[in-house]
């Protein structure tokens, strides 16, 4: 599957949704899409993605289809998730610039127009940022906050809001980025690490209004592992000894001096019969299992990264994508 040669020079701007159980945000957010993004007077399409939905979202994305010009409908086989949805609908995208959002209208598509500004030739990524976000604090709004603040820390590129769909993208940077698991996310830094500049400007932010959220608290795990991922195909990828060499040193040179004091202690308890030796020599149990949790969940954490790296080889070596599609519906004009 090649991804570098998707854009068509008659397209300028490309929008892609994800769609998963939205049947009743679906019509409106067709219609105030083609609104606004007929208003710039710029070629453009839009590409929904049905990520194996059961409300009966598919039926209504097709009578849109039918209804509206310049939309095309993906539907997969199953539901792959939000990253792999994206996925798709990037492949499946033929303009100069892509843009993303979800599609439960709490984005503003009144906003698109304010990213493509923003979008100067020396930038490649425009990030939405959620100033004044209509969710509940202490289960979404807190969470996004550590989130936010740790994913910058160890990335590198700092934003506000990693979790804001509603981005911009040149094709041939989004392009170039891989998507695995939940890496959607992380695009902003995926890009940056192949030269993308990045900027963000405030968007608006709505209250959901039909449906039910698709996030909650059982998402940070898998953002945090994620993360871990991707400081280490950020840093690491290409000198993996850095990583695992500085681990091991900083279990392995602790350990080493362990022993020698317990073997220190030993022979001062077999030649002076001391207290502290008979202790240690008596209660090592907890040190060695203290030790031996700690080695167990390093050794956890350096296989969760191989799996990663050879999941990444694997899909690119065989070139298959991360997402079967069941059928595709296209507006006739």
């Amino acid at each position: 599957m090649d991804r570098t040669a998707e854009s068509s020079p008659e397209l300028d701007i490309s929008v892609v949704v994800p769609v998963y159980n939205e049947r009743e945000n679906i019509e409106p957010l067709c219609r105030a899409l083609h609104e606004v993004l007929a208003d710039l007077g710029r070629p453009y399409e839009i590409i929904l993605v049905d990520d194996g939905s059961t409300d009966g979202s598919w039926p209504e994305l097709r009578r849109m289809a039918a209804e509206l010009p310049r939309l095309r409908c993906l539907r997969l086989r199953r539901n792959f998730g939000q990253t792999a949805a994206m996925s798709a609908g990037i492949d499946a995208s033929r303009g100069r610039i892509i843009v993303t959002l979800d599609a439960d209208l709490q984005n503003e598509p009144a906003d698109i127009p304010t990213l493509l500004a923003a979008m100067s030739p020396d930038v490649d990524v425009v990030s939405g940022w959620r100033r004044d976000r209509k969710d509940p604090f202490w289960t979404r709004r807190v969470p996004s906050m550590i989130a936010n603040s740790l994913i910058s820390r160890i990335t590198g590129v700092p934003l506000h809001d990693y979790g804001c769909t509603l981005k911009a993208y040149r094709a041939e940077v989004l392009r170039a980025v891989r998507l695995y698991g939940e890496m959607h996310r992380f695009i902003p830094a995926l890009a940056s690490w192949v030269g993308a500049r990045v900027v963000e400007v405030p968007v608006r932010h709505h209250p959901r209004r039909f449906g039910r959220s698709k996030y909650g608290l059982s998402r940070t795990l898998r953002v945090v592992l994620d993360l871990i991922t991707v400081k280490y195909l950020l840093r690491y990828s290409h000198r993996p000894m850095q990583m695992f060499g500085r681990l091991g040193l900083l279990l392995g040179i602790p350990g080493l001096l362990l022993i020698a004091g317990m073997s220190l202690a030993h022979l001062s308890y077999l030649a002076f019969g001391t207290t502290l030796g008979a202790e240690l020599i008596k209660r090592p149990f907890w040190l060695f299992t203290a030790g031996g949790l700690v080695l167990t969940g390093i050794e956890f954490i350096a296989i969760g990264l191989l799996a990663e790296v050879l999941n990444r080889t694997y899909h690119e070596s065989q070139d298959r994508p991360i997402y079967a599609i069941r059928e595709t519906v296209e507006s006739a004009g």
